[in-house]
């Protein structure tokens, strides 16, 4: 994924500049975070990645295609094949089980019952959960259930992940689990963006932007002096 001088003001009688010219490239097996107050432009930032909004100005290419030049039906297909969704709130329904939670992400998918079922249980299976296969989401901690939501998310494929405050509800145990969880996804080549306002989780991740006032700058990494 590359931004290039991309940027989003909001129209009105004074525009609001939400999202300032950044040029920044998201590699493979690549995990990022996002750090700023409320209302830097996080979420701005996070919906340009995932396809929900464009930029008002600058070029966004997804492997290698010009969004841009994308109508509506175009943006939805690459939205669908590219990226997966993981929120600060779970967004699971009390009444189906883990594995009936992870599947619906796929129903508008030409997948017949028994596939979504096996892509649930995989997904399941690779963030730890495979002997919770049919619990309801009341008898699952916090962590449980935010790594249900992974799972929901990695049923479909993506190459990208795109997590908005993933640990918020969670207590620093739980967090963390989430957190490494997420790592093993990025060491496994899947590209994982987290947004977060959690200074020890930002210092935990290789790379980071900060973001102010719609302004990206990137963090020197740990350790690393900046030159003269």
């Amino acid at each position: 994924m590359e931004l290039i001088d991309a940027a989003v003001t909001y129209p009105g009688p004074v525009p609001v500049r939400a999202l300032r010219p950044v040029s920044v490239t998201f590699g493979a097996g690549e995990m990022v975070a996002v750090v700023g107050r409320s209302g830097s432009g996080k979420s701005t930032l996070l919906n340009v990645l995932g396809l929900l909004d464009r930029p008002t100005q600058g070029r966004y290419l997804v492997r290698g295609v010009d969004t841009s030049l994308l109508g509506e039906a175009g943006m939805t297909s690459l939205r669908a094949r590219e990226f997966g969704f993981v929120f600060q709130t779970f967004h699971l329904l009390a009444d189906r089980t883990a594995a009936e939670n992870t599947e619906l992400g796929l129903l508008y998918r030409s997948m017949g019952l028994w596939e979504r079922r096996a892509a649930a249980c995989d997904a399941l299976e690779r963030v730890g959960l495979g002997h919770r296969l049919t619990a309801l989401p009341g008898t699952l901690s916090g962590g449980e259930s935010q790594r249900v939501a992974i799972a929901r998310a990695l049923a479909q494929r993506p190459r990208v992940l795109l997590c908005d405050e993933p640990t918020g509800n969670l207590d620093r145990r739980n967090a963390d689990v989430v957190i490494d969880l997420l790592a093993g996804l990025a060491s496994e080549g899947l590209t994982v963006v987290v947004v977060t306002h959690d200074t020890q989780i930002a210092e935990s991740v290789p790379r980071c932007l900060d973001i102010d006032d719609g302004e990206v700058t990137e963090r020197e990494p740990a350790g690393q002096e900046a030159g003269p």
